[in-house]
């Protein structure tokens, strides 16, 4: 029998992937939900997964994660003890780059630390999706999904695997369309106005859909990730931000429309589920990746309520 791969795979969501490297401690659960694509790889292999306790119902019961840690400093102590065939880390935090670059590991993937500039920096074959992330220039210039810049760092090709949810949902499809309105703490640029989605929520009521909206829903789903799930489980089409819903939309075949303005619209790959609407025009300067305009107008403002309603409706929600 062959002897399981150690694998330690460090993703908090402190940082996204496709972003420049901050210090937040804010959690990006779509970010760290998207790097489930990478369990696909180690199937076979004993994983541990370092992460953000607020990501835990994202993995908890997955099939693959042999292993799941809390970051924080009784874990770090641990891994600095122990020994892997490979890590990976998925955080440009320069703190989480130091601890792992402190970590026994004979094969090493992601972001390390540099000593002498004090920032994190890619192992080899991250150095394409670190350019990407910091450069606005190579955003707007690369073509490659999320799942490629992914499967490239750590040397496979990425065939179209999806990510891995572990929650099995208890609801059904009763919903035409939900309204995933919020987004998370990091980056209040990728909302769409409030105004937008009230005149769209009347419009498609008007039209007998039934409609279900995100903040008109009680604080259960609103904190629970898991009643969440089932929340988007329970409709047909998904009209979302940039934010966990619109990756937990393909994979549980819902149909999704996704409004993209400061964030990285290129990266997404629905799986033949959905579809992304920039504004109009598109500015120079998106994707931004800025919590605040300097424009001085979001540019959110700029995707109408009526070319969104008209996809919706081209998209036959039922």
């Amino acid at each position: 029998m062959n002897k399981k791969h150690k694998i330690l795979i460090i993703k908090t969501g402190y940082s996204e992937f496709l972003e420049e490297e901050n210090n937040s401690n804010r959690v990006s659960l779509g970010d760290v939900f998207r790097t489930t694509l990478l369990l696909h790889l180690y199937k076979n292999d004993h994983v541990t997964w370092v992460t953000d306790k607020k990501a835990f119902p994202l993995l908890e019961g997955n099939f693959y994660i042999n292993r799941l840690l809390e970051y924080d400093f009784t874990t770090a102590e641990q891994l600095k003890e122990e020994k892997f065939d490979t890590l990976i880390n998925l955080e440009k935090v320069p703190g989480i780059c130091a601890l792992a670059d402190r970590i026994s590991a004979w094969r090493r993937y992601g972001f390390r630390f540099d000593s002498e500039k004090g920032k994190a920096e890619a192992y080899d074959r991250a150095f394409e999706a670190l350019a990407v992330s910091a450069n606005p220039k190579l955003k707007k210039e690369n073509n490659k999904s999320f799942q490629e810049l992914l499967f490239d760092m750590v040397g496979a090709k990425w065939k179209g695997e999806g990510y891995i949810l572990s929650y099995q949902p208890k609801t059904k499809g009763i919903y035409d369309v939900c309204l995933n309105t919020q987004i998370g703490e990091k980056w209040p640029t990728k909302a769409w106005t409030t105004e937008y989605w009230d005149e769209l929520e009347e419009r498609l009521i008007k039209d007998n859909l039934k409609v279900t909206r995100q903040d008109k829903q009680n604080k259960e789903i609103l904190t629970n990730i898991h009643k969440y799930i089932d929340w988007i489980n329970s409709c047909k089409l998904i009209v979302s931000n940039d934010s966990l819903g619109l990756y937990l939309g393909p994979i549980l075949k819902k149909k999704v429309l996704g409004l993209f303005g400061s964030t990285y619209d290129k990266s997404v790959y629905f799986y033949e589920y959905g579809k992304v609407i920039l504004p109009e025009p598109i500015p120079d300067c998106l994707p931004c990746f800025k919590s605040s305009c300097e424009r001085g107008k979001n540019c959110m403002k700029d995707i109408s309520q009526e070319r969104v309603y008209k996809e919706i409706k081209n998209m036959q929600p039922i």
